[in-house]
């Protein structure tokens, strides 16, 4: 096992640190002066997880639009899990909470949460975070109104990465066999939204310092080849793998992971549906749908949820 030295440490530690400051700054100027909009309920910080050290990471939201009731009047509604991006360092469900209301006013309970980031917790922590959450979803289904036959998520950068590994290791028991908490569950991913993603970590990654570092950061061996073979995410997708939709944009940094993945699903016999938004005059930029006012964010939140809806029992 590769030992990472203390000047790595400190190394991991100020890049997180920048890029937390660089990524927040971005999302809180992007997110000023938005409210919780009056037609949506929210239930806000619930504990899912039980690492101590950092519960500031294992917390959710659940969102659900007013008119579907509450209490002795909640009506089942489909759901729509959040997993959210920022390179595996950073992120929390505060910065996707107006995104994620939006996909609950188009009729969908929307579980957004947290999961423990690198470097301060090594993969797999996101994986059996999510596995977390998805179990949550299922003993309370009858608190929060949840149809548990009707689930989806959608995953955007970072969190398409960590998504379609969570969906190839429900759908490949071989793979499954590397996270012995992944369990069967009373549930069932209908299908996901894969925004932005980034799905092979190596790729470009003698060129591309910035993915090199991360994958350092995330893998507890620093990203030898056998991890990075672990968590390529094309590489474990079997004919079992849920229907997908997969977007980027013209502006997209990531745009060229696209191809990966639908070349993927297309061997495996998927279905799936592909959209690159955006014009040679408006190219958009990545993760450009999180954007709660932004029109076009607006099309392809639209699109994502009618993908979804034909998917519905």
């Amino acid at each position: 096992m590769a030992k990472i030295s203390l000047k790595q440490k400190l190394r991991h530690k100020y890049a997180a640190k920048q890029i937390r400051k660089w990524f927040g700054s971005a999302d809180a100027k992007r997110d000023a002066g938005q409210t919780t909009p009056d037609d949506i309920i929210r239930f806000d910080n619930i504990i899912y997880g039980a690492d101590k050290k950092f519960r500031k990471w294992q917390l959710l939201d659940v969102y659900r639009p007013k008119s579907a009731g509450t209490g002795s009047t909640m009506q089942k509604l489909p759901v729509i899990v959040i997993v959210h991006g920022g390179g595996w360092v950073y992120g929390d469900k505060d910065v996707y909470q107006f995104y994620s209301m939006k996909l609950a006013q188009r009729g969908f309970a929307v579980v957004n949460y947290s999961y423990r980031l690198a470097p301060e917790v090594k993969f797999p922590a996101s994986l059996e975070d999510t596995e977390t959450v998805f179990r949550w979803i299922c003993d309370n289904a009858e608190q929060y109104g949840f149809d548990v036959q009707n689930v989806f998520a959608a995953g955007d950068s970072a969190g398409a990465h960590i998504l379609t590994l969570y969906a190839s290791a429900l759908t490949n028991e071989a793979y499954a066999e590397n996270f012995p908490f992944i369990r069967k569950k009373p549930l069932t991913l209908k299908g996901v939204a894969l925004n932005c993603g980034k799905y092979k970590p190596d790729f470009g990654i003698e060129t591309d310092k910035e993915a090199a570092i991360l994958i350092e950061m995330m893998m507890p061996d620093g990203g030898t080849p056998k991890e990075l073979q672990l968590i390529d995410a094309t590489a474990h997708i079997t004919e079992k793998f849920p229907p997908a939709f997969v977007m980027t944009s013209l502006g997209d940094a990531l745009k060229q992971q696209a191809p990966f993945i639908t070349d993927a699903l297309k061997a495996a016999g998927i279905r799936y549906e592909y959209r690159c938004y955006g014009t040679e005059e408006k190219p958009l930029w990545h993760v450009f749908h999180c954007d709660p006012v932004l029109p076009e964010a607006a099309v392809c939140n639209d699109d994502e949820c009618e993908f979804f809806k034909k998917l519905m029992n």
